[in-house]
């Protein structure tokens, strides 16, 4: 099977079979978006019940020390999994399970209901490359607002210029920051599938066309990224992709917790799917909330107190990028 391949047999709906629910929703599941595309995650199957626990051995201690986009990536796929739910006839009921650290879905029969939002899964994606620069309408606005809030998770939706070079510059201070860390250098490369091959042997990580880069053999890759990979070209980078997209969402938590951690990842989850059922492209922009020392730093220029920034997302329009892979369902169910 070549690359082009696995991904139509990776983004699309799936079909059902008597006895296969909870399988299928966990398909779902499992294209939800997670840091570096590490699916950091493992799915008990019970009567009635899908525990979603994290998978601590898929950590970046680098990049995340406290795990925080760890446990926001199983929000992540339990919206997605709420979402199938619905649509096979089912209603799932989500809530933190302390004594794992994990996500508890309770399952029950229920009218089937497919939105748009499920129907938009297979179309969600991390489109990391420039937008056209036009504005949202305001039923846009609406629509993504709603979908990226709920109880303890805010959301922030900055359009103006200003609004747009301010979180430029922190982006470009995060970058300046990481970049001069070996580990979180180490770390990114680790991640890094330089190609199709390699892609598709691992099922995870981030495939280089997805950010950009062409497909070439690993030792190229890696010379690459020592000789030419640095803060300054990632800033032009970022700073032009902020300068042209339409908004920049931030997600925000009352509290400081995995549960809001967690709730964080859904309301991105949900607002990533809006924007693709409404034709819009998203990437994440997470350097800001990345570097602890600049985390409330940018906090406070955004005026959200004491509250934990847990995401940064810019929305706009633009083209399609070539997508990631996800490991097989035997390898993520326990």
């Amino acid at each position: 099977m070549d690359y082009d391949k696995a991904v139509s047999e990776t983004w699309r709906h799936y079909e059902v079979t008597a006895g296969h629910e909870y399988t299928t929703l966990v398909r779902y599941a499992t294209l939800a978006a997670s840091s570096h595309n590490t699916q950091p995650w493992k799915f008990r199957l019970e009567r009635g019940r899908i525990h979603i626990l994290p998978d601590l051995s898929r950590r970046c201690p680098a990049v995340d020390p406290d795990d925080h986009h760890l446990y926001a990536s199983l929000g992540c796929a339990a919206e997605n999994l709420l979402l199938a739910a619905q649509a096979l006839g089912l209603r799932g009921h989500c809530s933190y399970d302390a004594s794992t650290s994990s996500v508890q879905v309770d399952i029950e029969e229920a009218p089937p209901s497919r939105s748009p939002l499920f129907e938009a899964i297979p179309s969600r994606q991390c489109s990391r490359t420039e937008y056209d620069g036009t504005q949202l309408s305001g039923e846009q606005i609406s629509l993504l607002e709603a979908a990226g809030r709920d109880s303890g998770v805010s959301l922030l939706l900055l359009s103006a210029n200003t609004q747009k070079e301010q979180v430029a510059e922190y982006v470009a201070e995060g970058n300046t920051a990481q970049f001069g860390d070996r580990r979180w250098a180490e770390e990114l490369k680790s991640w890094i599938r330089f190609n199709a091959r390699g892609a598709m042997r691992a099922g995870d990580g981030l495939y280089g066309p997805v950010m950009g880069s062409p497909d070439v053999p690993r030792w190229l890759g890696t010379l690459f990224m020592r000789l030419a990979f640095s803060a300054k070209s990632q800033n032009r980078k970022d700073i032009r992709n902020i300068r042209s997209s339409a908004a920049i969402a931030v997600f925000f938590s009352d509290t400081d917790d995995k549960p809001h951690w967690i709730e964080a990842g859904r309301c991105y989850e949900r607002f990533a799917l809006q924007a693709a059922a409404l034709q819009l492209r998203t990437a994440f922009i997470n350097q800001p909330v990345e570097v602890s020392p600049l985390r409330p730093q940018f906090a406070t220029s955004l005026g959200i107190g004491n509250c934990r920034p847990d995401l940064v997302v810019r929305v706009g329009r633009g083209p399609g990028m070539p997508r990631s892979l996800r490991r097989p369902l035997e390898h993520v169910l326990i």
